[in-house]
């Protein structure tokens, strides 16, 4: 009789550990800038059909890097979650908070007990009435929740992204200066990213309910100059 396989736990979690950020690496990046006028969301996209960066309810915003049918998938939940909790309770009582934690049990049970990792890092943001209302929550392929001040990177060379900004980082910017931060961050000091490549949204904070919305063509354009 021949004898089981057997692999050391630890491995087996550093197998699936290296897996996910193997994945995750090979996309584009996406940066979040919490500011004076709301939170920003940037993402280099070249794609005009699949969206990284959505909403998920009146004043919270979803993004994602890695693989697009995984993050899409926890986007659905988050929304359906999100408007069953509304409906059910109250409006207010939807926060990125409890979505945040949502999303972490999610991906540390899949992290955990499947056979293969979701290749995602996601980013739950929440903009407050008041810059210290702002919530940027960023949850990583294995569950881990990090709750993020000011800015954060995903997905890519995200630290060589997040030394770039901040040196750069202003809270008190203006929406105009915050992009600009974001993507020259995003691009780094030997190349350029045009609006056609970029995915642009934010979210707004003097708005009265809903604060999500897109920066497209010549908004975007008018920004970035």
């Amino acid at each position: 009789m021949s004898m089981p396989f057997y692999v050391a736990p630890e491995q087996v979690m550093k197998d699936r550990a290296d897996y996910a950020r193997k994945g995750i690496a090979r996309g584009r990046s996406l940066v979040a800038v919490a500011c004076a006028d709301g939170v920003l969301l940037a993402a280099e996209n070249p794609s005009r059909m699949l969206r990284k960066v959505s909403e998920i309810y009146d004043r919270i915003a979803f993004a994602g890097v890695g693989k697009y049918n995984e993050f899409d998938q926890l986007r659905i939940a988050g929304i359906r979650h999100a408007d069953l909790k509304g409906f059910s309770y109250s409006r207010e009582d939807v926060d990125a908070r409890s979505l945040g934690n949502q999303y972490a049990q999610i991906l540390g049970q899949v992290f955990t007990n499947e056979m293969k990792p979701m290749e995602v890092e996601i980013l739950v943001a929440e903009v407050g009435h008041d810059p210290s209302g702002d919530q940027l929550f960023h949850i990583q392929y294995d569950g881990t929740l990090v709750d993020e001040t000011g800015y954060t990177v995903l997905g890519g060379d995200s630290e060589a992204i997040k030394d770039r900004l901040s040196e750069t980082y202003n809270s008190a910017a203006t929406l105009g200066e915050a992009a600009a931060m974001a993507v020259s961050a995003l691009a780094g000091p030997d190349r350029t990213l045009g609006s056609e490549e970029l995915e642009v949204a934010v979210l707004d904070r003097i708005a009265d309910r809903r604060a999500f919305r897109r920066i497209e063509n010549g908004e975007l354009a008018s920004l970035l100059s």
